[in-house]
């Protein structure tokens, strides 16, 4: 990707060495102390990257050229000769978040602050394991950067979750888009122009969480993506868990129930298949067959056109059907995340995803299902929260982990 950005072509030149690629790892780390430690002095970045001050200077008046760092000024301090300040010019650098649910998209953009710039969501679409799904999201992302002018010089990198099996050090996804044996994440960046990493959906959304969302100072947590499957993002001291080959969190998956139900990854009785959002699709058309009562035959007529959004939708507006199976959701939910607590002895318990719109409807049987079958003892070092993030869970975090991943922070 050749741009008129000397930072930004040695930062895709796979080739560099030497000098200039000594240099660039310095750029990189002083990026990185601006966007984790705010504005500095040349004096005080040569101290903490034991990096000296003629060298410092040397790089920042080459990232400053680059439009990349500003200078802010003098200190406040009032001794002496005050120094000048440096720091990022926050919207010079971006980096796109793309989040790829079963029917919609939302993507947005983040500075290197991490400050959200611009983000859209519910844009339609229909995740299937083809070459035309694929090729539609590539063309939504690209008119997406397309839309906002002069922006796509900006944008570093990109980070696209999916959910499913994703294989973050070799970049290939197993779940959807495995094609070929060109790794996905060579594919979507020959595809866009832009550097591209691959996340699982749950553990993007777990990581938006605990940079700007739900998380405080908790470093041991699970967030539960509860939406058309249930999946888990796990933090251990505050770092993502992967587990060997990234497939950690497919708590959906555990054998829980004695039901003949078949999941659709081809076995019985996960726990999805009584918990998840399209558990709750296939529940609450069953219960209609039967005779049972929902405004939303007032608005759909046939029972095959009705989604988990509108089932969600009618429990936040007091329909008793939809109330009611979502409080049984969540029981059953909280049992499973019971054994979590039990297993993990977490600081903190995030709920995220579609059903946690539902708000205390299901978060009050869950919480009180999680009292009853979980240790008292370890259940009581556990605080339970809502996504804070909310849609912006996933997108949030997939653009930061883009940001991460590029400057190794």
């Amino acid at each position: 990707m050749a741009t008129n950005n000397s930072f930004l072509n040695d930062l895709y030149n796979e080739q560099i060495s030497g000098v200039a690629y000594k240099n660039l790892q310095l750029k990189k780390n002083i990026l990185s102390y601006f966007a984790n430690h705010g504005n500095s002095t040349i004096a005080d970045l040569s101290k903490i990257l034991n990096v000296s001050s003629p060298k410092i200077t040397e790089l920042i008046t080459e990232l400053i050229t680059s439009e990349l760092v500003m200078d802010y000024g003098k200190t406040e301090s009032a001794v002496g000769r005050r120094p000048n300040l440096y720091g990022l010019a926050a919207d010079s650098l971006l980096f796109l978040g793309v989040e790829v649910k079963h029917d919609h998209i939302n993507i947005g953009l983040l500075n290197f602050q991490k400050d959200l710039v611009k983000f859209q969501e519910g844009i339609p679409y229909q995740l299937a394991n083809t070459s035309q799904s694929f090729d539609e999201m590539c063309a939504i992302i690209n008119r997406f950067i397309k839309d906002f002018k002069g922006i796509s010089k900006r944008i570093y990198s990109v980070c696209v979750n999916i959910s499913g099996r994703i294989n973050y050090r070799t970049g290939y996804s197993y779940s959807f888009f495995y094609f070929n044996e060109e790794p996905l994440t060579q594919i979507l960046t020959n595809r866009l122009g832009i550097k591209t990493y691959i996340e699982n959906d749950s553990r993007a959304m777990a990581f938006g969480e605990f940079c700007s969302g739900s998380v405080k100072d908790e470093k041991e947590v699970i967030f539960v993506n509860a939406d058309y499957g249930i999946a888990l993002g796990i933090m251990i001291n505050g770092e993502l868990h992967y587990g060997k080959s990234g497939y950690a969190g497919e708590f959906g998956h555990i054998p829980f129930f004695d039901n003949e139900i078949i999941c659709h990854c081809g076995k019985k009785g996960c726990l999805e298949t009584e918990t998840s959002g399209l558990a709750l699709e296939r529940q609450f058309k069953e219960r209609l067959q039967a005779g049972a009562a929902s405004i939303i035959t007032s608005k759909i007529q046939d029972p095959e056109q009705i989604s988990i959004t509108d089932i969600l939708e009618a429990a936040n507006n007091d329909d008793t059907l939809a109330m009611e199976l979502v409080s049984e959701i969540g029981e059953k939910l909280g049992k499973g995340i019971a054994i979590l607590i039990n297993l993990y002895n977490p600081e903190l318990i995030i709920l995220g995803g579609a059903l946690s719109t539902t708000g205390e409807c299901i978060f009050l049987p869950l919480k009180s299902a999680i009292n009853k079958y979980s240790l008292s003892k370890v259940n009581n070092d556990t605080q339970f929260r809502l996504s804070k993030l909310g849609s912006k869970a996933g997108v949030i975090g997939a653009s930061i982990l883009a940001r991460n991943k590029l400057f190794n922070i």
